[in-house]
């Protein structure tokens, strides 16, 4: 239609209705898989947004500070603002004529069906950007971090699913090693990522809300000296009489760093600790990175001002705590904390997908990522139709017949019963040497009492298990040390017996 403001308005509410029809329409479909349900779930995310937006609009447009919509009304009746005389047929129409205009420069306007057009919106798959260990959205990829970790001062030579356990609390590393700049650089890393992850896989989350809620409950117990790790620093926060003097020398490295403070705050750092307040920035910087590692009252004289007194006549050294940095760096744990609590389930998956991935071959990875990428197609309406399969083979992944040829080159017509199992059947060689690894054949070797290593595999048979469990036994009863008849002993003469017939001539007097 035209371009006037009361058919924007009109189009604006007609928009923002069909929006929330589809919104309710794709909400009420069950997606199948993980990856349908995030496609949908981004779908939503983007029609609220485009909602939103357009509410906006229209929020503007009822406000009319500039009376544009006023005035519109007013033409409509035959009115203006500018003059009261005006005819209302030449205003009825120049508007027709308007319209016709517009439908003429785009005569294809009024064969547009607008509900095809929503209706492309339900089909369309949204571009989510996920690495190949996320596996689109179900794990995590903390690798990157995790080399961080192991790297750093605070971390510990850990493994990855150690550290999976580990990174969601940041309370283990003492306070000291957190007020430095590696570790507020990887806390911020860490953060990012999390939200990043959270935001693509949790799309109608409002994490806005979520975070002003733990930054409300983080103040309360900053201000109470209650946060977790960070007991000591959210007291003297409270009761520090100077703050803009305060500079944490654990946060910096080297004395090029250190000169990145500035002269200014340099100073007053210095004079705070009666330190010399002079010299080039330089100068001030080494001067200030001495007490890092050096207690005041082992310093050398030199360095003090001629007017100050030693620390300890003043009542102990000047406290230097980064109270803003540390408030900062504990608030980012809070959001990760709370962040971790929401994605528990994906680090438990994730850390199970670990552990399994340790007990897989490189084919059998291979194999079972190409097995989540694929999608199962829709089922046929015709389900009572019955498949053709004469020769009984087995069913793929589609619910088809797998062909013939795969089935001869698997071996899949090859019957292994083990005994072990219960009589339970195995088709193929690869099933049945997989099998002595599974937990069916461990329990029935250990109802029989016998471990189940190498030694027994390619053994189905119970008998034929208990009698090679019994020439290992003794085999490992010949080779364990026998003192009666391995223990040498020697009389005077040089003669060499062992221990019992040593004592059995001992006895009778013979030695």
């Amino acid at each position: 239609m035209s371009s006037t403001l009361l058919e924007v308005t009109r189009a604006s509410h007609e928009e923002v209705e069909r929006l929330e029809r589809l919104v309710v329409k794709d909400l009420q479909t069950e997606p199948p898989t993980n990856k349908d349900r995030l496609y949908q779930s981004h779908r939503v995310r983007n029609m609220i947004e485009q909602i939103v937006s357009t509410t906006h609009k229209l929020i503007d447009i009822y406000e009319d500070e500039d009376n544009a919509r006023k005035d519109e009304i007013a033409a409509l009746g035959g009115q203006s603002s500018t003059s009261a005389n005006v005819n209302v047929f030449s205003a009825f129409y120049d508007r027709l004529k308007e319209i016709r205009d517009y439908h003429r420069r785009h005569p294809a306007a009024r064969y547009v069906d607008p509900n095809d057009e929503y209706e492309e919106l339900l089909k369309e798959e949204p571009i989510i950007e996920f690495t190949g260990e996320e596996a689109f959205g179900r794990y995590l990829d903390l690798h990157e971090l995790y080399n961080e970790y192991i790297n750093s001062k605070f971390g510990q030579q850990i493994e990855y699913t150690a550290y999976l356990d580990v990174f969601s609390d940041p309370g283990r590393i003492p306070q000291k090693l957190k007020l430095t700049r590696q570790y507020r650089e990887y806390m911020q890393k860490l953060l990012e990522y999390l939200v990043y992850f959270f935001e693509r896989t949790e799309p109608l989350q409002d994490l806005e809300r979520i975070f002003s809620k733990v930054i409300t409950e983080f103040e309360e117990q900053w201000k109470s000296g209650l946060v977790e790790g960070w007991e000591n620093e959210s007291h003297e926060n409270s009761t520090a009489q100077s703050q803009d003097s305060r500079i944490d020398l654990d946060y910096y490295s080297t004395v090029e760093e250190l000169m990145e403070v500035g002269p200014e705050k340099l100073k007053e750092a210095l004079a705070a600790l009666g330190l010399k307040t002079g010299g080039t920035v330089r100068q001030r910087a080494e001067r200030l990175f001495l007490t890092k590692n050096t207690p005041l009252e082992k310093l050398d004289k030199k360095h003090f001002a001629k007017n100050s007194r030693r620390p300890e006549q003043n009542g102990g050294a000047v406290a230097i705590q980064p109270s803003e940095d540390a408030k900062e760096i504990a608030l980012m744990e809070a959001k990760i904390k709370k962040l971790c609590e929401l994605l528990s389930e994906t680090i438990v998956r994730t850390k199970e997908n670990v552990e399994k991935k340790h007990a897989l071959t490189y084919d059998e990875i291979v194999q079972e990522r190409e097995e989540d990428e694929v999608e199962p197609e829709p089922e046929s309406d015709d389900e009572d139709q019955q498949i053709y399969n004469p020769l009984k083979l087995p069913m793929g992944w589609d619910g088809k017949p797998i062909p013939y040829w795969l089935y001869k080159l698997h071996g899949l017509g090859q019957e292994f019963k083990c005994e072990i199992c219960g009589n339970h059947s195995y088709w193929g060689r690869r099933a049945y040497e997989r099998h002595f690894k599974e937990w069916r054949h461990q329990h029935g070797m250990r109802c029989l009492g016998i471990p189940n290593t190498k030694n027994f595999n390619e053994i189905t048979s119970i008998e034929e298990a208990k009698q090679l469990w019994e020439r290992i036994q003794e085999k490992q009863g010949l080779n364990k040390w026998r003192p009666d008849l391995e223990e040498e002993y020697e009389d005077q003469e040089g003669n060499i017996y062992n221990k019992k017939t040593f004592t059995d001539l001992q006895r009778q007097g013979l030695i």
